[in-house]
């Protein structure tokens, strides 16, 4: 990732109200809102949705430019979207679900929940677990462009995941290759995988005997009141979910619409402001207002840092990166959370690491590599205004409601 921090944000005073939808917003144009404005101009970013977190509760969210801009749709805290990598949180909430009901272990081979065997011919001797995936340490690696290939736009569907998965890990497979697996042991390596990722949700879907997305409807979206969230576009409402776009040369062109076979590593649709509530209960040890999905303990395992200083891949600095269950560090390891990149779409759900405050921000534009920074540009300022709004909260408290 690329990006310099290069601006610096005078905070301004910020009146505050309740809006009939219940959002938090600004009265008043403040040095934020120009500041974002300016660079959503420089780069053809079509639209915006973000809040932030202080004290685990949104204090702040925003909408900026369009959901639609060809018909002036505003971006709203409603809007649905796509999140690409940040859908791992929720396996990850699965999973752990699943290991708090006894459906599967961490620590167990996953060959005893497949109906194929996965092996790694560089160490068929050597078991891969939950916890090698969830950590991308298993030795499974994702392969361009097989992985690429399986993105399906205009409404055709994927290939069933569990049929792409064994093509893809069982020799004699249309997929399998040598190249789809590390020469190095379980833990011996970090390589983030995407199709790792989806082998761990379909090992939820066969051991609890529910899709991950009536398993996440009944675990998180329905006890959250996530009613607007789905993991396909068939699960929320198309006409409120944001179109794509992508910035070409000067000028900003549309994407189609599209699911991928491997859903569980980035197929999750919802908004900034479900997603507040889902990024609260991780941030407050599994509890959003009175309503917990997961045990305490449970959200600790998930989010400890699981490389140490006598456990940890030979290819990582824990001073600068580590890792949780389909949870990471970032940015130096300052920030936690996860992060999310797939055509039109770049997402950010971080706090620091006091989970104090935490920062969600949904881009429904993809840049060019010259400016890609400007994504974490925008981010960096935004949570430097949770800072500044952090100072004011003693009096906050009795006004910024949820």
């Amino acid at each position: 990732m690329k990006s310099e921090f290069a601006i610096i944000l005078f905070l301004t005073t910020v009146i505050f109200y309740n809006n009939s939808i219940g959002h938090v917003t600004n009265s008043t144009k403040t040095s934020i809102d120009s500041l974002i404005e300016v660079i959503m101009k420089e780069t053809g970013i079509v639209g915006i949705g973000a809040s932030l977190i202080v004290d685990k509760e949104v204090v702040w969210t925003k909408g900026y430019g369009y959901a639609d801009n060809e018909n002036k749709i505003p971006f709203t805290p409603t809007t649905i979207m796509n999140i690409a990598s940040i859908s791992k949180t929720f396996t990850g909430v699965c999973i752990m679900k699943a290991v708090e009901d006894g459906k599967v272990s961490l620590d167990e081979d996953i060959n005893r929940y497949l109906p194929f065997k996965v092996i790694n011919p560089n160490c068929p001797n050597d078991k891969i677990t939950l916890r090698h995936l969830a950590t991308h340490t298993s030795g499974l690696v994702d392969r361009h462009p097989i992985y690429s290939e399986h993105y399906f736009y205009d409404g055709k569907k994927p290939e069933p995941l569990g049929e792409f998965l064994k093509s893809y890990f069982v020799q004699g497979g249309k997929n399998y290759s040598n190249d789809n697996f590390l020469n190095a042991k379980p833990g011996e390596n970090r390589a983030y995988s995407n199709i790792g990722a989806g082998l761990a949700g379909y090992i939820v879907e066969l051991q609890t005997g529910m899709k991950l997305n009536d398993y996440a409807k009944k675990n998180i979206f329905k006890p959250l009141k996530m009613s607007n969230t789905g993991w396909a576009l068939s699960e929320i409402k198309i006409e409120n979910h944001s179109k794509l776009y992508r910035k070409k040369g000067d000028n900003i062109e549309q994407i189609q619409f599209y699911e991928l076979t491997t859903y569980p590593d980035g197929g999750v649709r919802t908004s900034v402001s479900e997603l507040s509530k889902f990024f609260i209960s991780l941030l407050n040890d599994g509890k959003y207002k009175n309503t917990r999905i997961l045990k305490s303990e449970t959200v600790e395992e998930m989010l400890r840092f699981q490389y140490t200083e006598t456990n940890s891949p030979e290819n990582v600095n824990i001073k600068k990166l580590n890792q949780g269950i389909f949870w990471a560090t970032k940015l130096g390891a300052t920030r936690i959370g996860h992060n999310g990149s797939d055509p039109g779409v770049r997402t950010f759900m971080l706090s620091d690491l006091t989970k104090e405050i935490g920062v969600i921000i949904f881009f429904n534009t993809e840049l060019n590599d010259e400016n890609e920074g400007k994504f974490f540009d925008i981010y960096e300022e935004l949570y430097k205004y949770g800072e500044g709004l952090k100072t004011k909260q003693p009096a906050a408290n009795s006004v910024y409601k949820n």
